[in-house]
């Protein structure tokens, strides 16, 4: 690991250096930043997001992480001594820090598998029903004649729209958390 201090930082962010900190970085499986100001942090997340074209995730405690999380893809706000600053600006909120594993390799597995199959359900619902209207069109000669009353066309979208979602975001879990909490190998999948 590489552990690096904010004045350390403050050097490191110019511009002739960051292309040789990054190098090391990536080097490291873990990259620690003691005693970095505010804006240091929202540079460094914003730097490692733009040169290397990865995805970031920002977890903080308090308002000097606010800029650091809205920088990032994905923040992580921890409610604690330091107030509710941090938790305001982030996407997900935790009461402890513990709680980061389950939340992204538990959590973060069942949003991507319901998010991929949900994508997949609305592009098949609207595909069998545009393929209906398609060839009801040659049987009505292309008179843009209505195939369904505005009634059953509105109930269709509410029930294939809203029903499906909701159940399938409540109890779809592919894998159970047990396992993966035990196998994070499997939030690569």
């Amino acid at each position: 690991g590489l552990v690096i201090d904010g004045r350390s930082l403050e050097h490191v962010l110019h511009d002739s250096l960051q292309n040789v900190f990054l190098e090391l970085t990536e080097k490291c499986r873990a990259v620690v930043c003691c005693q970095a100001t505010p804006l240091q942090k929202s540079v460094l997340v914003r730097l490692v997001r733009n040169k290397l074209k990865a995805m970031t995730l920002a977890v903080g405690d308090g308002a000097n992480d606010v800029s650091m999380i809205q920088v990032a893809d994905t923040g992580v706000g921890i409610s604690g001594q330091e107030g509710m600053q941090a938790v305001m600006a982030s996407d997900f909120a935790i009461s402890q820090f513990r709680h980061l594993r389950k939340l992204l390799l538990v959590h973060g597995h069942w949003c991507y598998t319901r998010l991929t199959n949900m994508v997949l359900y609305f592009f098949y619902k609207n595909v069998a029903y545009v393929n209906l209207l398609f060839w009801y069109q040659f049987f009505c000669g292309f008179s843009g004649t209505s195939m369904t009353d505005y009634w059953i066309l509105i109930l269709f979208n509410l029930l294939f729209t809203s029903v499906p979602p909701i159940v399938y975001g409540v109890l779809d879990k592919d894998v159970s958390a047990e396992i993966l909490m035990q196998l994070p190998q499997l939030y690569l999948m």
